[in-house]
């Protein structure tokens, strides 16, 4: 039996592919602990893993609205806190961890560990292609070079690197790609990890198709304003819509119509087998966990510096969906979901797509992975 020790932080879709490692590992007979946010606490020991909050780490509030140069400040902080770092290298040390698998947005942690001698692998939890490419390019990172933390420097520091992504959908996975982000080799995809028991069946003859309109969990700027052109364009389609708002919407400023059924929160895992489409912002893991349902997507990027334009070009350009621009107008909104609910070529496209992501099994892939490197 190994020991592994997760490092993670209260950023939403960067969780999920640890936990589904985690879980694996787990019924592996390994043993498993994560250092997080408090918030993460029952994500994490849901799948048998330990979980230990941090003694030192910044406030993260992602589901707030602030103005922009502030939310990057409070994402510096914690990406680069000293405090993070001194805890992870502590609790590797203490519980003699075999494997240390730190966020890779956690610079500082990753920095420290490689910098202590453990054997430490970067958990990259969307396509490599954005974290070596268009992150190193934006106002954060270069916050972050200025403090010594530049992601391709760190993350060269660890042993391996491990991306919980669709090796065909990341631009730098794809056959002939090159490059200084190969890292000599040490760069491995598990494939994209998907917590799904059984695609959705194909909509009953004569039913009304049903459509999940999920955005982020993290407040970013003309994200309600979308998310209530959405609701308009949806006003008069014959759709039966599923919406959850999460935490960074005031669904008592958000108009629905009756055909639209709002939840706060629901497990986008228990509504997805009973859908025809989804509509979201392009993030990594609920994109992933559409596609291994079988469902053809509308991605509206909701900000531009993250990796929500890469994902949403690379299933538009796999033939699975529809990427749109966030200001589009309530009509173009319409028009888009029209059109990933009646299309059968985007249809088959997501799951030509999706049963490649559950062949792939990221999640027992990744564990075994984390399994043999630990001896």
């Amino acid at each position: 039996m190994s020991t592994f020790l997760f490092a993670t932080l209260d950023a939403g879709g960067n969780l999920p592919p640890a936990v589904g490692i985690a879980r694996e590992l787990v019924s592996l007979g390994h043993r498993v602990r994560f250092l997080g946010h408090p918030r993460q606490e029952a994500a994490i020991t849901a799948s048998g893993a330990e979980f230990q909050p941090y003694n030192h780490s910044p406030r993260m509030a992602l589901a707030e609205q602030l103005p922009t140069l502030q939310q990057i400040s409070m994402l510096v902080s914690v990406f680069t806190d000293a405090g993070i770092a001194q805890d992870v290298v502590e609790e590797a040390r203490r519980e003699q961890a075999d494997v240390v698998i730190v966020d890779c947005l956690l610079l500082a942690a990753l920095d420290a560990a490689a910098k202590a001698g453990l054997f430490t692998v970067a958990l990259v939890h969307s396509f490599y292609a954005f974290f070596d490419g268009p992150f190193r390019r934006t106002p954060i990172t270069a916050m972050l070079a200025l403090r010594g933390l530049g992601p391709r420097r760190v993350m060269g520091k660890a042993n391996r690197i491990l991306v919980c992504a669709d090796r065909q959908l990341d631009p730098a996975g794809r056959p002939g790609r090159t490059g200084a982000g190969d890292q000599n080799g040490r760069v491995v995809w598990s494939g994209a990890v998907v917590d799904v028991d059984r695609p959705a069946p194909a909509p009953a003859p004569g039913s009304t198709p049903r459509v999940l309109v999920s955005l982020s969990t993290t407040a970013f700027s003309g994200q309600e304003a979308f998310m209530q052109r959405a609701l308009d364009a949806v006003a008069d389609l014959p759709l039966d819509v599923i919406l959850t708002t999460g935490p960074a919407i005031n669904a008592d400023r958000i108009w629905a119509p009756a055909n639209v059924t709002a939840h706060s929160y629901l497990p986008h895992r228990e509504v997805m087998p009973e859908c025809a489409a989804v509509l979201g912002h392009g993030g990594h893991a609920t994109t992933m966990l559409a596609l291994a349902h079988n469902l053809p997507l509308v991605i509206a990027p909701m900000h531009p510096l993250l990796d929500q334009r890469m994902v949403g070009k690379a299933v538009q350009d796999a033939g699975a969906g529809l990427l749109i621009r966030p200001s589009a107008s309530a009509e173009e909104i319409a028009g888009a979901l029209r059109t990933a609910v009646d299309s059968a070529s985007l249809h088959l496209g997501a799951a030509t797509v999706g049963q490649r992501l559950r062949e792939a099994d990221g999640a027992r892939t990744g564990a075994l992975f984390l399994a043999e490197i630990a001896g």
